[in-house]
């Protein structure tokens, strides 16, 4: 792939992004720290008052400390009656207020589907919003929930945290704590922060019903519905808690959800923001910066390279124009490349590199149509979602997946030097090893098993809008993206039937809390071991040979799952596309 197919200005703009990114880490992940240390920052004075008061209202002890499956145990019944809660709200909110595009009560396999989605950080939607719900389900339902479960995966990461940094403790954190001082001091601060400056680009406001707007068209008139509502409250956490799903059904395309070029490019730093900031204060809570700086350098070193892969199957194009002797540039009346499925105000560059930050986030919205990515570029989508939240991954879960593959990079060394691995300072023992795989192969077996039953079975079938080797991969997407929490699809699928409502929401739930369990079994595993003296045989793990065995670990365990599958998919449509055959 020729590197001169990007020109000067597409360099800057990736540059720009990745300094922009590199430039805020440092000091959110250290003020992160801070926070769920319990320490006082500059945001104390502010909030503390309202932590305090929440407490008290609630009955919370927040020095009382869980053992790990206490932990568990709060974890999954907050989860079940925030599922219940979302639930019944979508079920009857024809029948409650502020409601006023009259909006219909969603039906139960939709219903569970959605309640689903948005409890697990996937943000999966098998609807178009603006037509769907009503601005009581958006900003009491699914916006409350984009920062209930991200507040969740920075509480899980943080008991891992401390299994690195306890000796022979029983406890691993206090969930209560964990989650309403991730929500209320790290959240919610920087999405207001980030609404504000939405709208300021255009990005709607508003309780106000759809707009009607006529049109004359051949003389007929024609009424045409503008959809409005409250979009940039929604859209700044749904990107900073790693959650994805769209107010409307275009996602971040809508020109009311992303209307400029800075919007874009704030929207696009955002997702990855917490997520690299993590990497720093993980660094600062286990005492040593440089193990948070080499987790961020082996995401990177994967990230960089897959997502330039991307772009530059998009820049060349589709191989077809070639070969009927056509200029895509004179075809598109735009650019060379592949521009179908794209927003002209954001191009290619914009957009492929949306794609690549967005799977690789496990967030999941799109401002371009992922199915009209050319197979190679889709399948750079796909293989970051199949890596399964480890190249920055969710919030907070997506630096559990790293832990855990660091995990499996000492214990492989180890075995080729005959000494029992450790990590800072922790011995890793058979049940680590065994917990860590369940955290690995959970989501892998959701995602396959679910695109294999789905292709054998008449239910699953008739929802791919292509034959072939593009509707495999539209099917081996959605369970690939539900099963890793991402929620971003290829368009050709349509998923809104009770076989797929139900598929899906079962493919998320198995690959959010049969991750999470394990999690934290490691963690209290870890907290309960005493720390031993490192050695001259100790693995040096801030070294560029470590950040090197990482990355290998995280490619080799991701290519043993899916290459099969994937050589099915977008593998075999692009040997299609570019031979003379049909597509």
């Amino acid at each position: 792939m020729n590197m001169a197919m990007i020109s000067a200005n597409g360099w800057l703009q990736i540059t720009l992004y990745f300094v922009v990114l590199f430039v805020c880490v440092k000091p959110l992940g250290i003020y992160m720290a801070k926070v769920f240390a319990g320490e006082k920052t500059f945001m104390s004075p502010v909030l503390g008052w309202l932590e305090r008061g929440f407490y008290r209202i609630a009955g919370i002890d927040p020095s009382e400390e869980m053992g790990w499956k206490e932990y568990a145990c709060a974890l999954l019944a907050f989860s079940f009656l925030s599922f219940l809660a979302l639930y019944g709200l979508l079920r009857f909110q024809n029948a409650l207020p502020v409601n006023p595009g009259r909006m219909a009560a969603l039906p139960p396999d939709l219903a569970f589907n959605t309640a689903v989605s948005f409890i697990t950080n996937t943000n999966w939607q098998a609807y178009a919003g603006e037509s769907t719900m009503s601005h009581l389900s958006q900003m009491v339902g699914l916006t409350v929930q984009n920062f209930l479960s991200a507040g969740i995966g920075m509480a899980v990461l943080m008991t891992l945290i401390r299994g690195f940094t306890r000796r022979n403790a029983a406890t691993v954190g206090n969930f209560w704590a964990d989650l309403v001082r991730g929500v209320l001091y790290i959240l919610l601060p920087l999405a207001l922060i980030l609404a504000p400056l939405l709208v300021s680009q255009g990005v709607v406001q508003s309780l106000s019903p759809a707009i009607v707007a006529n049109h004359d068209k051949d003389i007929k008139p024609v009424e045409q519905l503008i959809f409005l509502g409250p979009v940039a409250s929604q859209v700044a956490i749904k990107q900073l808690g790693t959650n994805g799903g769209g107010f409307f059904g275009a996602n971040a395309a809508h020109p009311f959800e992303n209307p400029t070029p800075l919007s874009n490019f704030l929207q696009m730093l955002t997702i990855l923001l917490i997520p690299a900031s993590l990497c720093i204060t993980f660094g600062r809570m286990v005492g040593n910066v440089r193990q948070g700086w080499v987790l961020l350098a082996a995401m990177t070193f994967i990230f960089v390279p897959f997502m330039l892969f991307g772009v530059f199957n998009e820049q060349a194009g589709n191989a077809k124009f070639s070969i009927l002797n056509k200029d895509q540039a004179t075809i598109t009346l735009l650019s060379s490349g592949n521009m179908e499925g794209k927003e002209a105000r954001f191009g290619i560059i914009n957009s492929a590199l949306w794609s690549a930050v967005t799977t690789a986030a496990a967030n999941g919205s799109t401002n371009a149509a992922q199915d009209s990515f050319t197979p190679l570029a889709g399948l750079v989508s796909m293989a970051f979602i199949q890596f399964g939240e480890v190249i920055f991954g969710g919030v907070g879960t997506g630096l559990c997946g790293m832990l855990i593959f660091v995990m499996f990079t000492v214990f492989i060394a180890g075995l080729m030097v005959g000494r029992t691995p450790e990590y800072l300072g922790k011995k890793i023992n058979a049940f680590d090893i065994k917990m860590a795989s369940l955290a690995v192969l959970a989501p892998h077996l959701a995602a396959l098993i679910g695109a294999a039953i789905a292709v054998m079975f008449q239910g699953g079938q008739p929802a791919a809008g292509n034959p072939g080797a593009q509707g495999f991969s539209e099917i081996l997407y959605a369970f690939s993206s539900a099963a890793n929490n991402n929620g971003s699809s290829f368009a050709g699928l349509s998923p809104n039937t009770p076989f797929y409502n139900t598929a899906i929401g079962l493919a998320m739930i198995f690959g959010r809390y049969f991750v999470m369990i394990p999690m934290l079994a490691l963690a209290g595993s870890l907290a309960s071991k005493n720390a031993v003296p490192r050695s001259a045989g100790t693995l040096q793990t801030t070294t560029p040979l470590f950040v090197f065995l990482l990355v290998s670990v995280v490619v080799m365990v991701g290519v043993l799952a899916f290459v099969p599958s994937l050589a099915l998919g977008p593998i075999a449509e692009h040997f299609t596309m570019i031979g003379r055959g049909a597509m």
